[in-house]
């Protein structure tokens, strides 16, 4: 098997078909033969009945695993990974935003290039709003001053890579997963392209600003430790102020007679460094509840059901 495509679905009934169809005509005259995996990561509508549809169908060679619950995009992820048997992967959307030719174009560039490992997309022209805009190029600042990875600003999970760039991301089995930050972290050689997404086929985003701003919390807790030393320098800065402010207090009742600030000093000192304190709590609290996560060795996900087409033969 040449290429495998990764496909996670989310409640995306509407889309997988038309999916097929612009995969099956993107690689028409390809040359070589080609899986797609699709993962139904719980969804809540007819997704599942249509992709049972395509597989007894088998227009194209067709994969389903179908998770027991939704366990999220990156879980999903790891799961098609794992049934996949290409020499080369792509990771790519069912709504159709991210095109099939384009896959074709990254296997062309591996193929030309034996020193690539990985081909990843980035959007060139991004539509959505400032605001969203600037906290994304604030998020991808903060986590490439605090990890010890880049990450390029716009990637995307879409991109294609060789069984060994595959293989190398399913040995890293931590259950919070942050796919930008493990490719980054894994290595090997990467060209990163441009595209431009395209409108959703159907349905609407499953991304909210809530939703991204947890992902990128994971991004950065997963990748870097420097909020922990955030808080140890914020202790040790508190505590020299403190002493400092101590030594102020006492010269001026000494020198000047003055006396020592009352109830509205003491009050405020105390909601700011119990807001430190519970700041700096909160922030260990992250790493710990994630270690105990990890240390329970739960699976990353639980396929309820897979079809294989190997099955069927």
């Amino acid at each position: 098997m040449k290429l495998s495509l990764v496909v996670p679905c989310y409640n995306e009934a509407e889309n997988v078909l038309p999916f097929q169809q612009a995969v099956i005509s993107a690689f028409s005259d390809c040359g070589y033969d080609y899986e797609i995996i699709f993962v139904n990561d719980g969804s809540k509508d007819a997704t599942l009945h249509n992709l049972k549809k395509l597989f007894r169908a088998q227009d194209c060679p067709v994969k389903v695993v179908s998770l027991s619950r939704n366990f999220g995009k990156e879980s999903a992820i790891y799961a098609g990974l794992e049934q996949c048997d290409g020499e080369y992967i792509s990771l790519i959307d069912a709504d159709l935003q991210q095109r099939p030719e384009i896959v074709r174009d990254m296997v062309q560039i591996l193929e030309e290039n034996t020193d690539c490992d990985v081909v990843a997309a980035y959007q060139d022209r991004r539509g959505e709003g400032k605001i969203l805009s600037f906290f994304k190029k604030s998020f991808y600042s903060i986590i490439n001053k605090l990890s010890k990875v880049t990450l390029q600003p716009d990637a995307s999970d879409f991109r294609t890579f060789r069984r060994s760039v595959r293989d190398s991301i399913l040995d890293m089995g931590e259950y919070h997963r942050f796919s930008k930050g493990i490719f980054a972290w894994v290595g090997y050689e990467t060209r990163f392209i441009p595209y431009t997404a395209c409108p959703r086929n159907a349905g609407t985003t499953k991304w909210n600003f809530k939703k991204l701003f947890n992902y990128a919390i994971d991004g950065i807790i997963g990748f870097s430790t420097a909020p922990l030393r955030f808080s140890t320098y914020v202790g040790a800065v508190s505590a020299v102020a403190a002493v400092v402010y101590l030594i102020v207090v006492i010269l001026q009742k000494l020198i000047s007679g003055i006396d020592v600030p009352g109830y509205a000093t003491i009050i405020v000192l105390i909601l700011f460094f119990g807001s430190m304190q519970l700041f700096g709590i909160g922030i260990i609290g992250e790493y710990v509840g994630r270690t105990f996560e990890q240390s329970k060795d739960r699976p990353i996900y639980i396929a309820k059901e897979i079809l294989t087409y190997l099955d069927q033969k």
